[in-house]
């Protein structure tokens, strides 16, 4: 028997069809509601020309009617394309047109953006409310899908720049998603990451599986908490970032009033997740248990840090997770493989082949491995920035900088945080009687041309840029280590 992600759906609505499955805001579908809007979805793509193994690239908000896209998508046997609805057009065209969708499905807050997205795919453009209203139309799909056809493909940056779409067959997410036995109640979730990241879907199939509850929400405190106490939410994951946001608000006279007591799974998606933070979370919620989570979209799940370990093992990312085997190479780089590894890069067979070793994922980053067993993260291997679970190419932000009138040379760097993992450094050399540009003014001067993640959160200004006498390419590492060194008065930090 295939492991197909549309029988998620099937067998949920089979045998809970009155049980609530996703929320957000005000709305709500029901198991039986998601599967038949989902079918009738499924429907209306293929009546436009959608067949199986295709990709469908959607542009879009965290709307709930991407649900039933989704579980459409799923019984059709399409690929799921999300693209990072915080793009420009500029943006997102060559990540669509990478993926070569058969359709580009857009929300409203982007329809008006989307002919020159669509145009560069040669692909044509569906409104999401269009399949919304796609209720009436016979059920379709799942007709000759198979558990290694492409499920989802997930874009993530490479370390120059172009646009990777990780790809995750219906095997795969099954079992990264599958709960077991199903022995007790699992309680509503609330998830705040948006629905182009592969968190939103992994922890959304999770409860799916479990036949439960996800509540979506954006990452807002008061949205989080409030979701929390209306639906009395067992399960709580966050990045580090949002996290302080929350305990800020629960900390304050307006959040006194939230009753967050039902929480009894409060995780973090990163490796980089201060003690402090982590005993802030347990202080704030006395019954749950506190974890901290390593992965990445091409692994899954790689390893773990239970509650217990804690203050055991401060610092560590933890054991790994069942399925992951991993292994640390001659440089530190830590490298994993399992049945929850991605089945490659779309379309990129020498990305792929970059990775991978005889079945060996290399995750770019560097780690230690302690006499039991303990991992944790203690840099990268390669260039990339990763802050708050996104990631980031410097050479695009160095781009985009190298334009403004005050900079006459520029390197970008991931300086590590507490709140997100690294934040964006932009490190000037400037011109003569300039003055330093704020982080402000940095942002702005970025707004037009780059996702405001990708926008710089510190600046600092130097004499040189170092690069290699023999290539010339700027040695980062050196620069950070530089940065780091300098006393606290002599350091310039953003917002």
């Amino acid at each position: 028997m295939d492991l197909l992600i549309g029988d998620v759906f099937r067998s949920a609505a089979r045998a809970v069809p009155g049980r609530v499955a996703v929320v957000h805001g005000g709305a709500s579908l029901t198991f039986g509601e998601l599967d038949d809007r989902g079918r009738a979805t499924a429907a209306a793509l293929r009546a436009r020309g959608v067949r199986p193994r295709d990709r469908v690239a959607v542009w879009s908000g965290t709307r709930i009617d991407v649900a039933p896209l989704f579980a459409g998508l799923a019984h059709l046997g399409a690929a799921f394309a999300p693209v990072n609805s915080t793009l420009s057009a500029e943006e997102a065209a060559p990540i669509v047109a990478s993926a070569r969708p058969a359709v580009l499905v857009v929300d409203p807050e982007h329809a008006a953006d989307a002919a020159p997205v669509a145009a560069a795919a040669g692909c044509p453009t569906v409104a999401l409310p269009d399949l919304a209203d796609a209720a009436s139309l016979p059920p379709g799909g799942d007709d000759g899908v198979s558990e290694h056809d492409p499920h989802v493909v997930f874009f993530t940056s490479g370390s120059t720049g172009r646009p990777k779409g990780v790809v995750l067959s219906h095997r795969v997410n099954f079992l990264r998603t599958f709960t077991g036995a199903l022995v007790e109640p699992r309680g509503a979730l609330v998830c705040p990451y948006p629905l182009f990241h592969m968190g939103a879907w992994t922890l959304a199939l999770q409860q799916w599986q479990a036949r439960d509850r996800v509540v979506l929400v954006a990452p807002d405190p008061v949205e989080i908490c409030a979701a929390v106490e209306e639906h009395h939410a067992t399960r709580l994951n966050c990045i580090p970032a949002v996290w302080r946001r929350v305990l800020d608000l629960l900390a304050s006279p307006a959040g006194r009033g939230y009753d967050v007591t039902s929480v009894r799974f409060a995780d973090s998606g990163t490796s980089a997740t201060p003690v402090e933070l982590l005993a802030a979370i347990a202080a704030a919620l006395p019954e749950a248990q506190v974890r901290v989570f390593y992965g990445s979209t091409e692994a899954g799940s790689v390893s773990c840090l239970e509650h217990a370990d804690l203050h055991r093992k401060p610092g560590s990312c933890g054991v790994p997770s069942p399925g992951a085997e991993v292994r640390l190479d001659g440089r530190g780089e830590l490298w994993t493989r399992g049945p929850m590894l991605f089945d490659g890069y779309f379309d990129d067979p020498a990305a792929t082949a970059a990775v991978m070793r005889d079945g060996w994922f290399a995750t770019g980053d560097l780690a230690e491995c302690d006499a039991d067993g303990y991992l944790s993260i203690v840099g990268r291997a390669r260039d990339l920035i990763r802050t708050g679970g996104e990631s980031v190419v410097p050479r695009e932000v160095e781009q985009a900088l190298a334009g403004h009138p005050a900079v006459a040379d520029v390197a970008v760097v991931g300086m590590p945080s507490d709140e997100w993992g690294e934040v964006v450094c932009a490190v000037l050399v400037l011109r003569s009687g300039c003055d330093r540009p704020t982080v402000d003014e940095l942002r702005a001067f970025c707004g037009g041309s780059l996702a405001a993640y990708k926008h710089p959160r510190r600046v600092e200004e130097v004499g040189a840029i170092p690069r290699s006498a023999s290539n010339g390419k700027t040695r980062r590492a050196l620069l950070v280590a530089q940065l780091s060194s300098r006393p606290a008065g002599m350091r310039r930090h953003g917002t």
